[in-house]
């Protein structure tokens, strides 16, 4: 279904839509009816479905538009699916699905678990036995199994890999067992810590501001506490710390940003910056790419820091979905 303002709803949101229109009573008769996984998956499409147009309300229950446009938007979230599911459900089970599904993206345990932290998962597991982190690893892509394995003690690691080795087919109830453990004791207490540290979202925070904006709070932050700023500007991601990736990561990042975007963004770089772009391009779009940042002229400060926070966003998104790599800092080792 396509709303009039463009957005596209999946059948998950449609019956959360449709569930929150009902009101808790008629949802929560809905509810009983239904199997758990059904419960989880809509239960999630509820928390996240944020606020939705009356217009829409009346477009999905075309049948009941006049009973239902006069209730106006309608505000999909964590505390309104939590009242509804109290409704038919006991309180703890509430608070299991409701950490299940403020905890990682995923219809399954393992999928959920692909969506956690390598180091947040290696810390977890380390404390695990070895058979355990074995039919863990096994249920994971390899991909991920893989930087897991290399962040748990080396020892304990080889022991791992020799379970995994001698493992066969791993029989259901241990398969159960490993899952409801990992349900109840890491991902609720990993749910129910979600909040960030102040230092990361500060930095974030920091990465947004213009140039002379971040400079000067960084500056009255030195004043203040050397320290935090210290830890503020280490977690920080700025234009500059691009000279951080590969050169296979910045032939990823130049094939995905916007054209326009570069030239501007290179205007305000270093020398050194800019090296790094021009050597990976060819002869012909390096020379093309000087001619764009020529042609520019003078240019406004915040036009410059706007593109190039672009392409800093760009390139944190891409190394998220594990496009590219960025090295931990300058000097990290690297292979060609």
């Amino acid at each position: 279904m396509r709303s009039e303002d463009g957005r596209i709803f999946t059948g998950a949101q449609k019956a959360a839509l449709l569930m929150l229109a009902l009101g808790e009573d008629q949802g929560a008769t809905l509810f009983k009816l239904m199997h758990e996984d059904e419960i989880k998956e809509i239960s999630l499409a509820m928390a996240q479905l944020g606020p939705v147009r009356a217009t829409t309300v009346e477009q999905l229950c075309n049948e009941f538009a006049r009973e239902l446009g006069g209730n106006g938007n309608i505000i999909g979230s964590f505390e309104n699916t939590e009242r509804m599911l109290l409704k038919t459900l006991p309180r703890e089970r509430v608070a299991q699905i409701m950490d299940e599904i403020r905890g990682p993206a995923g219809r399954t345990m393992w999928d959920k678990l692909g969506n956690v932290s390598e180091a947040v998962l290696a810390n977890y597991l380390k404390n695990e036995y070895p058979q355990t982190v074995a039919v863990v690893l096994s249920k994971v892509k390899p991909p991920h199994a893989a930087r897991v394995l290399s962040l748990l003690p080396d020892g304990f690691a080889m022991e791992v890999v020799m379970r995994m080795l001698r493992m066969e087919s791993v029989q259901k109830d241990v398969l159960d067992g490993v899952e409801r453990t990992l349900r109840s004791e890491f991902m609720s207490n990993l749910a129910r810590s979600t909040r960030r540290d102040a230092h990361e979202l500060m930095a974030e925070i920091f990465n947004n501001l213009d140039r002379q904006s971040e400079q000067k709070f960084v500056a009255a932050l030195e004043e203040r506490n050397r320290d935090a700023a210290e830890r503020i500007k280490s977690l920080m991601f700025t234009f500059d710390d691009l000279q951080r990736l590969t050169p296979v990561a910045v032939q990823a990042l130049l094939r995905a940003v916007e054209k326009d975007k570069l030239p501007l963004a290179l205007k305000g770089a270093s020398e050194k910056l800019r090296e790094l772009f021009f050597g990976n391009l060819s002869e012909r779009a390096g020379k093309m790419l000087r001619e764009d940042i020529e042609a520019l002229g003078p240019v406004k400060l915040r036009d410059v820091d706007e593109a190039q926070a672009a392409i800093v966003a760009l390139a944190k998104e891409l190394a998220a979905q594990g496009q590219i790599e960025i090295a931990e800092s300058q000097d990290e080792q690297l292979v060609y």
